[in-house]
């Protein structure tokens, strides 16, 4: 009898799919905390670029000129057909 009742338990248990379930969730969340983990690395990022930004209003509030490389447009010079710069 309780052989019986050994063996009935294990059918049980081997026609579950419980730890598959429970596999397949564990895999499920490891994936999920691997795509946050690299869009927090952009986060980082971006907040470091919110940062100088911010800088830069404060500077400019203050009447500083802007820093870096100017627009292309301000440097761009016009020329005709025989090569001499007009301004």
């Amino acid at each position: 009898m309780k052989d019986y009742f050994k063996r009935l338990w294990c059918a049980i248990w081997a026609s579950t799919d419980i730890d598959e379930k429970a596999e397949a969730a564990l895999k499920e969340a490891k994936a999920r905390i691997a795509e946050m983990k690299k869009e927090l690395v952009d986060v980082k990022k971006a907040a470091k670029n919110v940062v100088a930004q911010s800088k830069d209003v404060v500077d400019a509030a203050k009447g500083k000129k802007r820093r870096g490389k100017k627009p292309y447009y301000k440097n761009k010079t016009k020329t005709n057909n025989n090569k001499s710069i007009k301004k």
